[in-house]
């Protein structure tokens, strides 16, 4: 039974109730279905969910994202519930680095300063010197001394633009993420031709191809900022598709035209299937059942909070 035949509230009205009543907090990234996004405490980027999360005095947290996400909650906050709306909400570029093969690369390299971005589970977090988001790795990067050689995984891509960035040399683990890889160069440039006035703005996550031409690149939040503050007035976006919803809210008179995907689908753009396992009626189930639940090891969120800590303080 639907939660609107129960009881004849809404399921927004009804998440209310629970939220209120259980002293929980709903984090969102930017990212989830715009229903969701809408009913959220706070919507951010990984950087900006993860300082939130690290600071809630809430008793519960329901984490609107993927697993990692949540996970990363759940190290900031071992003593709090945390709760993700469906478990099997994964990630292609978390799962692109095995703990097994990547600790195979750790002893290959023991003098390596390992950096990982927080897209990857908990076990890779506890393997690294430090972490970073889309926003603060340059910075984090930057703080290492040049005399110390670098692991940069998961993400082949962001550890590309990082390495031109910054001047580093840098191993990087073969990962990727498939909504970012999913940009169709040809397309885009199609598309760029019908709109020469447009801008192209690009997550670090993409191809080289597609940050060549890109006039911005930058994390979510990033993204969402130059956007306000641009004096243009038409933008093609490359990222996930969910952003859209935010950045229309935030300049309505601004054109915003999805970057094209190599697939064609129903939207002609890019979407991470598993960021829209999350629904709100699977919202409302995890915060009125309290499942399903983040459960780690307290040796292992130990071991992972050191390098998140690390890039807090950076």
């Amino acid at each position: 039974m639907s939660v609107l035949t129960e009881n004849k509230l809404s399921p927004q009205e009804e998440i209310s109730i629970l939220k209120n009543t259980k002293n929980a907090v709903i984090l969102a990234h930017y990212y989830q279905e715009p229903e969701i996004q809408e009913i959220a405490d706070f919507v951010g980027d990984s950087l900006e969910l993860a300082k939130k999360a690290a600071t809630t005095n809430a008793d519960i947290i329901v984490f609107a994202g993927v697993h990692f996400m949540a996970e990363t909650a759940k190290i900031l906050n071992p003593s709090k519930k945390v709760l993700l709306p469906d478990l099997n909400a994964g990630c292609s570029l978390a799962e692109s680095c095995p703990p097994e093969a990547f600790q195979q690369l750790k002893d290959k390299y023991p003098d390596h300063v390992v950096v990982t971005y927080i897209n990857c589970s908990a076990e890779i977090k506890a393997m690294s010197d430090v972490v970073c988001t889309s926003s603060n790795a340059e910075r984090v990067i930057n703080s290492i001394p040049l005399d110390k050689p670098i692991i940069f995984a998961p993400d082949k891509n962001l550890g590309r633009y990082l390495i031109e960035k910054t001047g580093r040399k840098m191993l990087l683990w073969d990962g990727a993420c498939i909504v970012h890889e999913a940009f169709s160069i040809d397309k885009l440039l199609e598309l760029y031709a019908k709109y020469p006035s447009a801008k192209i703005i690009a997550h670090p996550e993409s191809e080289e191809h597609i940050l060549k031409i890109a006039n911005y690149i930058g994390s979510t939040s990033g993204m969402l900022n130059f956007v306000k503050s641009s004096d243009q007035d038409t933008f093609i976006v490359a990222t996930e598709a969910g952003i859209l919803h935010q950045m229309q809210m935030d300049v309505p008179d601004k054109t915003l035209i999805p970057a094209p995907a190599k697939e064609d689908n129903s939207c002609a753009c890019s979407e991470c299937a598993f960021m829209k396992m999350n629904t709100l009626q699977k919202l409302y189930n995890c915060l009125k059942d309290e499942s399903p639940e983040i459960v780690l090891a307290e040796s292992l969120m130990k071991a992972a909070h050191r390098p998140i800590k690390r890039m807090m303080e950076l």
